[in-house]
């Protein structure tokens, strides 16, 4: 049994991402295709003999509840270990960017739980905590991610049913952070207000494949790609920035962009990896972006 671990939590972008009305009990279901980029958070996890969870960020201040913590707390109900933990978050992701890195924190956490008690994470038990913690978390579990170091699933329900797939490997992305904060609850609140106005009427020009057809088009060329992002055009309309990083990214050669989850990170897609190191070239001039696979 280990007494410290690192784990590393990757982004995810979303390829489409359908946002469907308002369910009865507040929540929504959405349909999208998830994949996880070499673009990661990591953890160094050590136990201590307090019970409780210790972060220390020195990138950004997270507030006393965040992601870690519930995973923590959820985990310890869930098995009544009785040791504490100290996590050393090196935190590379965007706060409120749509690239899922709290969630990703959430479940590299669980793991490195699972290896420091000696408690095998079980499908059952990862879900328990998943649930208690955030509907992303169920993706960075069970999309392949920590078998195989690389993860790529349909994804529904609230978040919560994962269906692993396996990912392309010659897809280059190139990320622009815009600088504009979107969070969650902000993006579907303008997303609830477009469907009470009827925005997302077929004669707006929003086309979402069916979700039996996710996965055709995603292993077709990516110039042919329909996919669509339910928050894009709500968050373009406040976020002028959005829609512009999504020009200019296409502007560069990307040949395919969007934004990711609820925003407001933009990524562009390519098939060529020298076309999107000189996207990231060109593109350095006026956004802050990365590279990544």
């Amino acid at each position: 049994m280990s007494f410290d671990v690192c784990v590393k939590a990757p982004a995810k972008v979303n390829i489409g991402l359908k946002v469907l009305k308002k369910r009865a009990d507040g929540f929504h279901n959405i349909e999208s295709i998830f994949q996880t980029l070499d673009f990661s958070d990591e953890l160094k996890i050590t136990r201590i003999p307090q019970k409780e969870c210790v972060v220390r960020c020195a990138q950004m201040r997270l507030p006393l509840e965040n992601t870690l913590t519930k995973t923590y707390s959820a985990f310890c109900d869930e098995t009544k270990i009785d040791f504490g933990v100290e996590v050393v978050l090196d935190k590379a992701l965007p706060a409120g960017g749509g690239l899922g890195g709290g969630s990703s924190d959430g479940a590299s956490l669980l793991k490195g739980l699972s290896e420091l008690s000696g408690i095998t994470l079980t499908d059952s038990l990862a879900d328990s905590v998943a649930a208690k913690v955030g509907s992303d978390v169920f993706f960075f579990l069970h999309s392949g991610f920590f078998e195989k170091g690389r993860g790529c699933a349909l994804v529904s329900g609230r978040g919560e049913v994962v269906e692993a797939i396996e990912p392309r490997t010659d897809l280059s992305f190139v990320l622009i952070f815009p600088g504009i904060h979107s969070s969650t609850p902000e993006a579907y609140s303008l997303v609830d207000e477009a469907y009470e106005s009827g925005f997302y009427d077929s004669e707006n020009g929003l086309e979402f494949p069916d979700f039996s057809e996710l996965k055709r088009f995603y292993y077709g060329l990516i110039g042919a790609w329909k996919f669509t992002n339910s928050f894009t055009p709500v968050l373009t309309n406040k976020y002028p920035l959005i829609g512009e990083a999504i020009r200019d990214i296409l502007g560069c050669g990307a040949d395919w962009a969007d934004m990711s989850g609820s925003g407001a990170t933009v990524f562009g897609v390519f098939g060529s990896e020298l076309a999107a190191r000189r996207a990231v070239l060109e593109c350095q001039k006026k956004w802050k972006c990365v590279l990544a696979k």
